[in-house]
């Protein structure tokens, strides 16, 4: 990602974020997780609607420790992150304030939003299983659990458990399964490596398609960048392996989030709920889906074509503040078994 991480941590973003473009007359200061190119259109178009200037800091990291640092005199009145556990970490530090919408509450399911008003969930995307074609048959895959089965020993890509996708999916099977079996299944999975974690989940994806592996776990939309990519590798790559919905059966395929919370330091606090609400409504749902291959929070709203030919499935339901509150013991269990 293109993001400004050094703006972020100098002076000089403070002063950027502070400045008042003289045609709005209202303002709203943003900390973003999510890359410029994803959000600059649609925050364009809030903009135009509602005369509300956004003013953005883009960060890849750092923004927490940002946040703690500036305190009640951090500029930020809205922080968008991505991924259920550094929405959590936010909350944690106690830098998040409460809020309450009907509008929120309407768009946005309660498993994607945070009981108590601190977090909001805009877009959604599953971490699921991309298997060769050549060298795996679909009738072989089934769950989550069944990869840590000796017979995919040496046959499994994925990235290292510091990868905060990584640990949240492990955080639901505390959930769903309890700490025991979630160990038993991460020691499995290390044991069934066909290589050292490495790379991103593209990288997982490639290695599969290039027969360094049969089996990857990786997130929906990077297949769906990589599908649509004008690198004709990357893109090649796509066409040797197949997207699997794991625990059809039972609890449904693994969901995560990106979402958005109004900071307790907020000074424009009702253009902060506004922002959030615009985000959560059927023009912005659309951009997402249509620009990164996430799926909507919001129901009955279109998804784009690609992401819509991986077919139908069924989605875990469990509340992501359970999965939140499971991410510490997740990561804990990944250092007992040596998952690096």
């Amino acid at each position: 990602m293109r993001l400004l991480l050094s703006a972020l941590l100098t002076g000089a973003a403070l002063s950027s974020i502070c400045s008042v473009a003289p045609a709005l007359s209202k303002e709203v200061n943003l900390y973003s997780y999510r890359q410029e190119s994803l959000i600059r259109p649609i925050l364009d178009e809030f903009e135009k609607d509602t005369g509300i200037k956004v003013n953005v800091v883009f960060a890849k990291e750092g923004m927490l420790e940002r946040l703690k640092s500036e305190g009640m005199n951090s500029p930020a009145d809205v922080v968008l992150t991505v991924d259920i556990s550094r929405i959590a970490a936010h909350k944690m530090a106690g830098v998040l304030q409460a809020v309450e919408s009907e509008k929120l509450t309407q768009n946005i399911p309660p498993q994607y939003r945070d009981p108590n008003g601190e977090w909001y969930g805009l877009s959604a995307r599953s971490r699921v299983f991309f298997y060769s074609k050549d060298r795996v048959k679909p009738s072989e895959l089934s769950t989550y659990e069944d990869l840590a089965d000796p017979k995919w020993k040496g046959r499994i890509c994925v990235r290292s458990s510091n990868n905060a996708y990584n640990q949240s999916l492990l955080a639901s099977m505390i959930v769903h399964d309890g700490a025991q079996a979630a160990e038993k299944w991460a020691m499995g999975i290390k044991t069934n490596l066909a290589r050292k974690p490495q790379g991103g989940d593209r990288d997982q994806i490639k290695a599969v398609a290039a027969g360094e592996c049969d089996v990857a776990i990786a997130n929906t939309y990077y297949f769906g960048a990589m599908q649509n990519s004008k690198d004709p590798a990357e893109k090649g790559a796509t066409e040797k392996v197949v997207l699997f919905w794991p625990n059809q059966e039972g609890r449904g395929a693994h969901i995560n989030i990106s979402g958005a919370a109004v900071t307790k330091s907020a000074k424009n606090r009702d253009e902060a709920i506004e922002l959030i609400e615009y985000l959560s409504d059927d023009r912005a749902q659309e951009f997402y889906a249509s620009t990164n291959y996430e799926f909507p929070v919001k129901e009955d709203v279109a998804i784009d074509k690609t992401v819509a030919a991986w077919g139908k499935f069924k989605a875990d339901q469990v509340g992501l503040d359970k999965v939140a509150a499971a991410q510490s013991d997740a990561v804990k269990i990944f250092d007992r078994v040596g998952w690096r």
